[in-house]
Parts: C-alpha cells; structure tokens; sequence
C-alpha cells in the first residue's frame, strides 16, 4: 500500500474535478507511463478488470480507446481524443465513457505533472464535465476506487521500472 494518498475534488456544483497525487518517481518516467502503451496498459484501473487497448496516440491530434474486461465478460469501453500531449508536463484529452448512463458525456481533461524535490512528481488532473449531472454521475460510478487502485499499480509499476534502471 502506497504511502501516496489520491485527492479526488469535486465541490458541489461545479462541473469539474481534480484528482491529485504524487508518485515517488522523477517526472519523465510517470509522463512514460502516461504515453507508453505496454506501460499504460499495465496500471491503468481495477487489478479485476483485464484491459484491452483497441487504440493509443498519446500525440496532438491522436485518439484512443481501451475497453476494461470484468471477469464475467462485460466490458467497460472509454475513449477520447488528445488534444495536447507535451512531454514530460502536460497532457489534454478528451474523456468520454460509453457506458454513463448513455454515451456523449464528454469531459475534457487537463494532466499537469509537476516535478517535485528528491526525484518525485505531483500530478494534476482537472476533468471538465458538459453539466453539473454529468460531474455527479461520473462521481456515483466506481470511478474513486478504480482511480485509487490504477494508481497503486501506477506506484507498483513506477517502482519496478526504477529498480530495473538500477
């Protein structure tokens, strides 16, 4: 369990939502794993759900899509498009599930990474959401825990990529 805690932000009322944290790892190798398709795929939501990554071109102008698989075949289908992607600081897509309730709930999304002292890193994430209902849905699904734990993967990951450049 990382000693890293998730802030997830959401005010009443507002249309958007901040998720913050910080990883005990330099900036360049977090923004890899935001950009990288083998690492993505790797932490990336619930250890429960197996994902396929049916598209990903984390540059200006690119696309994806990536579907989550649960263990009794339903499947959980995300995709959006990127508008900014500058290394190794900022990230802007678009964010968009299939599935909430119907689709064309679309946020826009805003990943800023800060590089901290000691080789660290804080991540800022905004989603914008069309409405005020849209924010509050995407907050009463499994989203909390699903970003909670993609970012313990993410430490997981981040952890074995810095031993393995040792």
């Amino acid at each position: 369990m990382s000693k890293n805690k998730t802030a997830i932000i959401a005010e009443p009322g507002k249309q958007e939502l901040f998720i913050i944290r910080e990883f005990d790892a330099p900036r360049e190798l977090v923004f890899k794993a935001y950009t990288d398709p083998e690492l993505y795929k790797q932490w990336l939501g619930p250890r429960n759900l197996i994902m396929r990554l049916e598209r990903f071109e984390p540059k200006n102008g690119g696309s994806y899509r990536y579907v989550h698989i649960d263990k009794d075949g339903n499947e959980y289908a995300f995709h959006g498009v990127y508008h900014e992607v500058r290394s190794p600081d900022l990230i802007i897509d678009t964010f968009e599930f299939e599935g909430l309730p119907e689709p064309g709930h679309v946020a826009l999304e805003t990943l800023k990474l800060e590089e901290l002292p000691g080789g660290r890193t804080k991540t800022i994430g905004q989603s914008v959401f069309q409405s005020v209902g849209d924010r509050d849905g995407m907050m009463g699904t499994d989203m909390e825990s699903g970003v909670n734990e993609g970012y313990e993967r993410l430490d997981e990951l981040l952890e074995k990529m810095q031993k393995s450049a040792a």
